[in-house]
């Protein structure tokens, strides 16, 4: 196992307290809360898109803090409906907006609360915060790219340092089609142990979240394509760089030393955003909160404590 480094230590994951479902569009999406009604909620938006929350349960432990932490599945994942029939057309980034909206609304909670955001989750929450929602008390934006394009660059860099004969199975696969081939996954093992997630093996609820995208891959291979470094999928273009001067919320980044989300992916909100400040987790690549748990929990708790 690649140590955590200091602070790092598995963290065990609380019990919900309370588990439901909202109606959106005639869907389902499922929540859980932990923790009791107290202070400022903090909201987690997962990654992938498509990956559920079950990776991020650890960020559970900031209901410690006397703040309840809501998890949620996104539509198309996990506990929620699943949608295998649905094109490209359907797949939007506003179609989560709304998600979002109806489920803080349906909560209770839309006049007042944090969102901490991780990877595709740190990009739906830009995109949540420059609409300027007056609940937004305050965001983190956790392992996420301002821009699709800075990500490609990144991940084209990321790959020119892997071994050859790694980076000579990643092209003959992908240029013939055949990403699903075992030698392709098995190469992709090889990224994604340095610079998604360094704790060999998995922790069981990182590996939850590969078996979902497993189980359906609809809303990934969609959006962003088969893995982490080969974005083919709806999000190629996407970028929220011309409009983070728009977010008026105090806002964390958090990002990792050997990040896949490397400095010149996440710069754009340090540059650009107004009330912001930028923590770097030297032991961590895509997932200092169960890479390095307990400094992790205690640097985003201070920030919630400090936009209270």
């Amino acid at each position: 196992m690649v140590p955590a480094g200091p602070g790092g230590f598995p963290v065990a994951i609380p019990e919900p307290n309370h588990t439901g479902t909202v109606d959106f569009n005639g869907h389902s999406t499922w929540y859980r809360i932990t923790g009791e009604p107290g202070r400022t909620p903090l909201v987690v938006l997962h990654g992938g898109p498509g990956a559920g929350h079950h990776y991020t349960l650890s960020i559970a432990n900031i209901s410690e803090q006397g703040r309840p932490v809501i998890h949620y599945d996104q539509l198309g994942t996990g506990h929620s409906t699943h949608l295998p029939d649905k094109g490209a057309d359907f797949w939007t980034v506003q179609l989560f907006l709304d998600e979002l909206d109806t489920l803080l609304e349906e909560l209770g909670i839309a006049d007042g609360y944090h969102i901490l955001g991780q990877s595709w989750g740190g990009m739906l929450a830009a995109e949540h915060a420059v609409r300027r929602p007056p609940g937004l008390r305050g965001l983190v934006i956790a392992n996420s790219p301002a821009s699709m394009e800075l990500w490609l660059q990144a991940a084209a860099e990321l790959r020119a340092e892997l071994p050859e004969e790694v980076r000579r199975t990643l092209h003959t696969h992908e240029a013939a089609g055949t990403t699903d081939h075992p030698d392709y996954r098995a190469a992709e093992q090889v990224f994604n142990e340095r610079h998604v997630c360094r704790l060999t093996p998995n922790p069981p609820e990182v590996q939850a979240t590969w078996d979902n995208i497993a189980a359906d891959p609809t809303v990934y291979h969609t959006m962003n394509g088969p893995n982490e470094f080969h974005v083919v999928g709806t999000l190629k273009d996407w970028s929220v760089i011309d409009r983070l001067h728009l977010i008026e919320a105090p806002t964390l980044l958090v990002s990792g030393r050997f990040d896949e989300a490397t400095p010149e992916t996440v710069r754009p909100f340090a540059d650009r955003i107004p009330d912001v400040r930028w923590h770097m987790f030297e032991h961590s690549s895509h997932m200092p909160h169960v890479e390095e748990e307990e400094l992790y929990l205690r640097v985003v708790g201070e920030f919630l404590d400090s936009t209270d």
